[in-house]
Formats: structure tokens, sequence, C-alpha cells
């Protein structure tokens, strides 16, 4: 009889053949959509009670407040977002309604629609960002020493699932 059969009878040596150690790629994808469906609820929620602003909005401001000139076109927001460009058009127009961004055109470039950052955009996507990133970390931490591993794997199928255009 080997040692670890008297030390952990039942138990195998191999973490392999444990159930659940190599989970089934259902399962995986199951995971990712709960977390994800989760952690979006919570940020959302908490993004409209602080600062009256959904979590696409916030986005859409913060991908705004990156970018030169605190200046988008409503492709690059949609591209940075994932979105149509129906859906940015509708999230855009509730930031300007809101005050949060106007639509301009560029001089010597009428054809394409921008989104600008306002003051009162950049004082809001600042406040918003402090709770955002504070949840979000607050959040991930729980993944501990796989954060890095979990992050790599992510990146990796986003990369590979990219549409190209």
């Amino acid at each position: 009889m080997r040692s670890e059969d008297v030390l952990a009878p039942g138990i195998p040596a191999d973490p392999a053949a444990l159930a659940g150690a190599q989970p089934l790629p259902a399962e995986t994808w199951l995971r990712i959509v709960q977390v994800h469906d989760r952690i979006t609820h919570r940020v959302d929620s908490a993004l409209h009670r602080e600062h009256d602003l959904s979590l696409t909005g916030f986005e859409a401001l913060r991908r705004i407040a990156e970018a030169s000139g605190e200046r988008a076109t409503m492709g690059e927001v949609a591209e940075a977002l994932g979105l149509s460009r129906a859906g940015v058009t509708s999230t855009v127009g509730r930031l300007v309604d809101q005050g949060l961004v106007v639509r301009e055109r560029r001089p010597g470039d009428r054809r394409l629609l921008h989104a600008r950052l306002t003051e009162a955009g950049r004082e809001r996507v600042r406040a918003a960002a402090a709770t955002h990133d504070e949840l979000v970390a607050r959040l991930l931490t729980l993944l501990g020493d796989d954060a890095a591993v979990v992050t790599d794997a992510l990146a990796r199928v986003s990369a590979a699932t990219r549409v190209r255009r």
C-alpha cells in the first residue's frame, strides 16, 4: 500500500482525477456568462444609484474622455464598446440629453459625427469612474492569485474571437 493511500484513503493523488478539475466547455461558458451578468448588474445598479448613469453610458463617456481631444466618432465608440452604431447612437443621444456630451462635426471632415465631452460630462465620468473602478476591483479580488492567469486566458480567447473587418 502506498503512503498516500494510508494518509488519505479514497483521495486521488492526481488532482485532474477529481470532478470539476477539468471542467467541460459548457461549464466554463456558464461561469463566464454568470460572472459577466452578475458583475454587470451590480456595477450598473451602483452607477445608476450613485451617478444617474447606466454602465453603457459610463463606458461610452469613459471612451470619449480617453480619446484625443475628448472627442470620438460614433464608430470609434461602437468599436470600443462592442456595440452596434445604432446602439451607440441611442446611448450618445441619452448622454446629449443629460448635457454630458455634444454632437459635432469637425471642420474639414463634415462626414463624421463626433461626440465631445462637456464639462458636466468630464465631472460625471470622473466621479463615476471612482465608483466603477472601486467596485470592480473589490469584486475581482475574489480571483486571488489566479487573477493574472484568468486575465491572460480571457485575453487570448478575446483576441481569437475578435471580429476582423
